[in-house]
């Protein structure tokens, strides 16, 4: 009796393992070509603590199975038509194939007859990626700001929790939009966001405390809009803008979004004091960001004069908004002083005697080496979300060469580019998938300067994408969590605000 209760207790073992772990078909039919599997995963190198690479395979399959090859090991996945991955097991995989590869073959029932398509890698890399991100989450229905919210999630597991959600103070008569948060150093200790519309001031974090500034003065021309943190002191560098939309009827892009003014401006954490950067006539400066040693600030500029006396600016920039072209720009900070001299172009984008049709330049971001730049380019504007000619580009600071980054990039938008801490990985927003919602995308770059090809943020559910019908805007690597509840966020964001003083340079 004991032996064969021991016998029917390993029997439901095997039953067991046989349900978690499927067979390898033994009948296939070999294809000449990779399989069809959303996302993408096929010849990506991956950071070495970043959680399962779930995936769909799309083709039409009533059964799919998938083998992972590791040095020293092999497991074997399939549900219906997904490929989910014990997270255990992926950790397991991972710690084995640091600085190799897994291999994985993938099989699919079709019309009863099982096929074998072409294998691949996952390259996993020695080097980690930062553990968390961040990103806001908002409908693209271009006016609509309801329900939205700024999350973070861990890229080493599945997990995702909201950092603040305008819908726990917005009402049907005041609602809220929230957009621009912001990190020094990757840490969230001292941390920014955006509250427009109803209860508006921007949040500010500092050293852990919550405050809420009104950054608008009367001699600038609207609170801080676009952030970068001082990687060492408190002091933060904001655009400040007059932002227009405008809507196409018949354009594919739908909606163009333009700033009739622009200036830099910088605030003072401590002082809670604002002063200006630039204010140049007939420029128009966004987008600032810092050096890592903090001596530098970089933004984008571009030149455009109004010619037209008879209508409005709001007007004329709407008539024109193809001829708004951002070149790049360097100036140098004395972060004792915090006095700025020596501002220079150091990419002319909009020339037009070397090519065609001059381009335009937004949001640059500087590796934590200093050593390369990130920005993204299209053929004009500065709100490249909306553009499906939009791309990132990398410059060496060293020699200024600009170069593509086509494993990067895709036929459609790619906007808002940015590093991880090590510099060893580079996360874009992109369009790619439906040319409608943007999602995260991570691409490996490494030490000889090489970006690899780009690869969807993994989620638990492979299909994930396909149904969550919202976009995710600014994604922002964090080395932490941040440590502030929404809770508290939410009773800050119900109080006034405190007016931020002017002081003249």
């Amino acid at each position: 009796m004991k032996i064969h209760h021991i016998l029917s207790i390993l029997a439901f073992a095997a039953i067991v393992a046989s349900c978690g772990h499927p067979s390898v078909p033994t009948n296939a039919q070999k294809e000449s070509r990779l399989p069809n599997i959303f996302p993408d995963y096929t010849e990506v190198t991956i950071p070495c603590n970043i959680c399962p690479l779930n995936f769909a395979v799309r083709e039409g399959a009533s059964e799919v199975v998938a083998k992972f090859t590791y040095p020293g090991g092999e497991q074997i996945y399939g549900e219906e038509q997904k490929v989910l991955i014990d997270e255990q097991e992926w950790k397991k995989m991972l710690k084995a194939s640091k600085g190799k590869s897994i291999g994985v073959e993938v099989y699919a029932k079709v019309n009863d007859q099982w096929k074998a398509f072409q294998p691949f890698n996952i390259h996993v890399a020695t080097d980690t990626i930062d553990s968390y991100i961040s990103y806001r989450v908002i409908q693209p229905s271009y006016v609509a700001y309801e329900k939205l919210t700024i999350n973070q999630r861990n890229l080493t597991n599945f997990d995702e929790k909201e950092i603040y959600n305008n819908m726990s103070v917005s009402t049907e008569e005041n609602g809220q939009c929230i957009n621009c948060h912001s990190y020094q150093n990757f840490k969230t200790e001292n941390m920014l966001f955006h509250m427009r519309q109803g209860l508006g001031g921007t949040m500010i974090v500092t050293n852990g405390e919550l405050r809420k500034i009104d950054l608008k003065t009367d001699q600038t021309i609207s609170a801080g809009v676009y952030p970068a943190w001082h990687p060492t002191k408190n002091l933060i560098a904001f655009s400040t803008n007059k932002t227009g939309q405008s809507f196409h009827t018949k354009d594919l892009a739908k909606i163009e979004v333009q700033d009739t003014e622009s200036d830099l401006i910088l605030y003072d954490v401590d002082k809670n004091e604002v002063s200006i950067i630039t204010e140049l006539e007939d420029e128009l400066e966004v987008f600032p960001t810092w050096s890592p040693d903090g001596k530098k600030l970089y933004f984008c500029s571009a030149h455009f004069e109004y010619k037209i006396d008879s209508i409005a600016q709001e007007t004329e920039m709407i008539q024109r908004y193809k001829d708004v072209k951002y070149d790049l720009y360097c100036a140098d900070f004395d972060p004792e002083t915090k006095q700025f001299s020596n501002t220079e172009m150091i990419y002319h984008a909009s020339d037009t005697t070397t090519q065609k049709v001059g381009q335009s330049v937004t949001l640059p971001r500087v590796s934590p080496d200093g050593r390369y730049l990130l920005f993204a380019k299209a053929e004009f504007g500065c709100f490249h979300v909306w553009h499906s000619d939009a791309d990132i580009f990398l410059m060496d600071l060293k020699t200024r060469e600009v170069s593509e980054l086509p494993t990067v990039n895709s036929p459609r938008s790619e906007s808002y580019p940015t590093w991880s801490s090590n510099g060893r990985w580079i996360m874009v927003d992109s369009r790619r998938d439906d040319g409608n919602y943007t999602r995260p995308f991570i691409a490996y770059f490494d030490k000889n300067g090489k970006a690899h090809k780009a690869f969807e943020v993994p989620q638990k559910d492979p299909n994930f994408y396909t149904f969550f019908l919202r976009s995710f805007n600014r994604p922002e690597f964090m080395v932490e969590p941040v440590k502030v509840t929404p809770q508290e966020f939410a009773k800050k964001a119900k109080e006034d605000a405190v007016k931020a003083k002017f002081a003249k340079n």
